[in-house]
């Protein structure tokens, strides 16, 4: 149940994403039931490609405890992580990574990848995928569809 309340508020951060035009994925690190770092996917308007979800919310984190270790940290986030993503988590000791829906092109927790359990790193991400799968799916599908109405584009898109 505490994981379903978590994925609400990363979905409440990933519709401030899609409002400001980007893909709409919400991300927050708790810690001791209290919210240390938070983020929302924002590649677009900050001209900068890392600036995912996770990472804006690592970074937050980071800032917030005066450390780049953040350990016995939970991370909520509406769309599982891609590649670069689950490195950081990974450099960051994050604890555990809650996710809702799966990423079947890029996803690097399990769906194509799997790097926050490869035994390949000195430190691995316990994961749980597929928390409120049906809803942070459905945010990211009625987005695409929106993005390819306005652009007369009826291609097919991730999610979509």
């Amino acid at each position: 149940m505490e994981d379903e309340q978590w994925m609400r508020r990363a979905l409440e951060l990933a519709r401030r994403a899609a409002e400001a035009g980007e893909v709409p994925v919400g991300a927050l690190l708790v810690r001791d039931g209290e919210v240390v770092g938070e983020g929302w996917n924002r590649p677009i308007l900050s001209h900068d490609p890392t600036a995912h979800a996770e990472v804006t919310a690592l970074r937050e984190a980071g800032q917030r405890v005066g450390n780049y270790r953040l350990v016995e940290t939970t991370l909520y986030v509406s769309l599982e992580p891609c590649p670069m993503c689950a490195g950081a988590l990974v450099h960051a000791r994050v604890a555990r990574v809650v996710f809702g829906a799966f990423d079947p092109k890029t996803g690097a927790a399990g769906s194509v990848f799997d790097l926050l359990q490869s035994p390949l790193h000195n430190h691995r991400v316990e994961c749980e995928g597929g928390v409120l799968a049906e809803e942070c799916g459905q945010l990211l599908r009625d987005f695409f569809r929106e993005r390819r109405k306005k652009r007369g584009d009826g291609g097919s898109a991730i999610f979509g």
